[in-house]
């Protein structure tokens, strides 16, 4: 009984928490650019991953393959430079938590990308979900750039870091 008990308590955790980012992601968001869940990313053989974080966190860590493409400093015409003429082809662009991401994506898709998406819950709920990031060696890495600390509680596994 307990254990059932304890189950239910996990779940509901879980559930609460994925409501909160839900509720975060609509009050920042437009939702104007489809999202992928990690599940969905997960099983994608070819696409290509931007990451919309700064310089300064993607050297932390990214997901394996991903260009950085900053935020803050965002330039659009060297960005399309490094994608692929072909504008159906698949790119899925992450944050934090997905909220930068999506304005780094409407601008893809201003200039005529059709296939792009917004990574649902960012490298944070990549790597709530136990999956790997690398650094900047293409090395496995448990550090995350927590952007700040209010927005470092969505991450629930790894190891925060701020610099």
């Amino acid at each position: 009984m307990k254990n059932i008990v304890f189950f239910i308590f996990l779940l509901s955790i879980n559930s609460f928490s994925q409501k909160n980012l839900q509720q975060l992601l609509k009050k920042y968001n437009t939702e104007s650019v489809p999202y992928i869940s990690v599940s969905e990313l997960q099983k994608e053989k070819e696409v290509i991953l931007l990451d919309a974080r700064e310089p300064k966190e993607f050297e932390v860590s990214h997901l394996k393959n991903a260009m950085c493409v900053g935020y803050d400093f965002f330039n659009l015409e060297n960005t399309l430079t490094k994608l692929p003429k072909d504008k159906n082809t698949k790119i899925v662009v992450y944050c934090s938590l997905g909220i930068r991401s999506e304005d780094i994506a409407e601008k893809l898709q201003k200039e005529g990308y059709t296939n792009v998406f917004n990574l649902y819950g960012g490298i944070f709920k990549w790597k709530n979900q136990g999956n790997t990031i690398v650094n900047l060696q293409n090395n496995p890495t448990e550090k995350v750039h927590a952007f700040n600390k209010e927005w470092s509680k969505w991450l629930q596994k790894g190891e925060k870091t701020y610099e």
